[in-house]
């Protein structure tokens, strides 16, 4: 999964309209983000815990037009503190849209796919129109299997590519959306020859593809692409000695880990102040900032000026802090209360649902690709002692 991003203050009575920026004629109307390192979306439940006892189904709002909604309110550790947490922030995108016609059906799957399956099954035959959610990637096959034959789509909260296509689309940070536009602003600044550092696990795997397709559009050259597992010592050597070829280097992890990458690199002998550094969105961590050697680097997210307008709203609402993820739940909502308000019996077509405009959110652009992933609009971050300094702004439109 990964974990950071943001975005600007407005005051806690803004309309709905107002706080998400819906660029209506387009029809870009809500949008979304979001994902933390804590879950990792490419499995079911990671903690594996027992789950606690079930929550009971809900219905919120009293809107003529039904959307299943599917958490894992129940699940263990963080996967339940997070679905609590979502589950607020949909609520929250309800009362903060103005009038919307739309009724959520709120199921439990307890973070796992036989939950997530009977919770659509339920969500279906009380006259669920679509689908938001499941958050874990295990589950999202086990709710298609149930849409797809109805022609009923699914917007699910999981980072893992894999799972999309074929009526699911996923709205969440998708590595792949990181890694083009941080080597695409690198190549406009000259950058040419790249290195690259990547976790031997699945989300290393994604990063890689993304990487070195991103470096070939961009006809660059990779001079040294090395994973990691418990030993970094030996693939840091290995870069180290590639980076007197290389102009940027690219390390792409959580936080705690790209300090720890960082420092094997140092320890191997490479002088990370003299080439440009390179991250995704997990960058957005205390750790990071923190590591004197990672100053001045650059990653790929968005704006933090957006969540942090919407932390205000949740936590005068809620009286607490949401968890990153929670903006993911919140823009589905309010992008499906848009759709339904101007978009007629296409609401949720998926001609409707891929408009190539796309639609605006609390983190910025973003659309859905007719194979489920999706494309945002992220602003370039640099790395600073204090925090993050935008370098590039987001996107304020998508190209053809």
């Amino acid at each position: 999964m990964e974990g950071p991003h943001h975005r600007n203050s407005q005051p806690s009575g803004a309309t709905r309209r107002t706080a998400l920026g819906l660029l209506v004629g387009a029809p870009l109307l809500a949008a979304c983000s979001g994902i933390q390192q804590s879950l990792s979306q490419f499995s079911s439940n990671p903690e594996g815990g027992p789950a606690g006892p079930q929550q009971q189904p809900q219905a919120v709002g009293t809107g003529q037009v039904k959307i299943g909604l599917i958490l894992p309110l129940s699940a263990s550790g963080n996967a339940g503190l997070a679905a609590q947490s979502m589950r607020n922030a949909a609520e929250m995108a309800l009362a903060e849209f103005q009038n919307p016609n739309i009724q959520l059906l709120i199921k439990d799957d307890g973070g796992s796919p036989q939950g997530a399956s009977q919770g659509a099954q339920q969500a279906l035959s009380e006259g669920a129109e679509i689908i938001l959610g499941p958050l874990f990637a295990g589950s999202v096959p086990a709710v298609a299997q149930l849409t797809r034959p109805r022609g009923t789509s699914v917007i699910a909260f999981s980072t893992d590519s894999s799972v999309a296509g074929h009526g699911v689309y996923l709205l969440s940070f998708l590595p792949e959306s990181d890694i083009n536009r941080i080597v695409d602003y690198s190549s406009g600044i000259g950058k040419r020859s790249f290195a690259a550092m990547v976790p031997d696990n699945a989300y290393g795997n994604v990063v890689e593809a993304a990487f070195k397709q991103a470096v070939g559009r961009k006809n660059g050259r990779v001079v040294a692409f090395e994973k990691y597992g418990a030993d970094r010592a030996t693939p840091a050597r290995t870069v180290a000695q590639a980076l007197g070829q290389a102009d940027a280097l690219l390390i792409a992890d959580d936080g705690d880990s790209v300090v720890a990458t960082a420092d094997a690199l140092t320890a191997a002998g490479a002088n990370l102040r003299n080439i440009q550094l390179l991250g995704t969105g997990l960058w957005d961590n205390p750790r990071v900032f923190a590591s004197p050697v990672l100053q001045g680097g650059l990653y790929a997210a968005p704006d933090p000026s957006g969540f942090r307008s919407f932390a205000g709203r949740y936590r005068t609402k809620f009286g607490g802090e949401p968890v990153r993820t929670a903006t993911l739940a919140y823009d589905a909502v309010a992008l499906m209360a848009a759709l339904a308000r101007t978009q007629g019996a296409q609401r949720f077509a998926p001609e409707t649902l891929t408009n190539p405009s796309g639609f605006a959110g609390i983190d910025g652009l973003f659309r859905f690709r007719s194979d489920g992933t999706n494309e945002r609009g992220l602003a370039v971050m640099k790395v600073a002692s204090g925090g993050s300094t935008p370098v590039a702004g987001s996107p304020k439109s998508f190209g053809a």
